[in-house]
């Protein structure tokens, strides 16, 4: 809109105020539903009950609104690859569990990851290069270990490891395309299958119907 206030990138670590979170969650909600594209500072400050001037307590634009949520989302899901990084295995298991956890964080967060998804293109190019540059930190981790398996001999050597990170990471970011809360699948049956299909694709071998054996801590 040609009078929303476009933000700029600030490296200056931020205090969350009271509501932030609650202000990050409705504006996930009237983005997902109304399209970034549509939405308003104003849509936001009528779906929070609060006044459009009380916003900008919070943000200083529309932008500012969808880069915090998608900061938000690396925030929870480095917490997720800080825990996977914690824990003891070999390669294949740690990938196991990094799946889970990850499959599990996309379901249980779909509306916050449709709009990262889908709008993350809206950011001015030097915050979409942050962001960028954080998921680029995910990819790299698991093509670590994804060359260690191949190394021990429990992943396919034949296929490039690059190659493979992008399958399974295409396993397991897809879900939010067409997994429906009130659908057919239980969420722990869609978080079984997309584990099991990224081992068996590891493994190059489609009959592997376990998931490595790995239990969430």
């Amino acid at each position: 809109m040609a009078n929303e206030r476009r933000g700029t990138v600030t490296e200056t670590p931020r205090k969350v105020r009271k509501r932030e979170p609650e202000v990050l969650d409705t504006a996930a909600r009237v983005f997902h539903e109304r399209g970034y594209a549509d939405a308003t500072i104003q849509d936001v400050a009528d779906a929070l009950g609060m006044l459009k001037g009380s916003l900008y307590y919070y943000i200083d634009s529309k932008e500012d609104l969808l880069f915090r949520l998608l900061e938000q989302v690396h925030d929870e899901v480095d917490e997720i690859l800080t825990k996977v990084m914690d824990h003891e295995g070999s390669p294949i298991e740690v990938i196991a569990l990094y799946a889970r956890l990850l499959a599990g964080y996309h379901l249980s967060n779909l509306v916050k990851i449709t709009v990262y998804y889908h709008d993350v293109d809206q950011l001015s190019d030097q915050r979409r290069r942050l962001i960028y540059s954080r998921r680029r930190v995910h990819e790299e981790y698991v093509t670590g270990l994804i060359e260690a398996a191949q190394r021990d001999g429990t992943a396919d050597p034949s296929q490039p490891a690059r190659l493979l990170v992008s399958c399974v990471f295409g396993v397991l970011v897809w879900v939010y395309r067409w997994y429906r809360p009130r659908g057919q699948f239980r969420p722990e049956a869609v978080v079984d299958a997309c584990v099991a299909f990224v081992l068996s694709g590891l493994r190059g071998d489609l009959a592997a119907l376990d998931s490595g054996g790995v239990t969430p801590p």
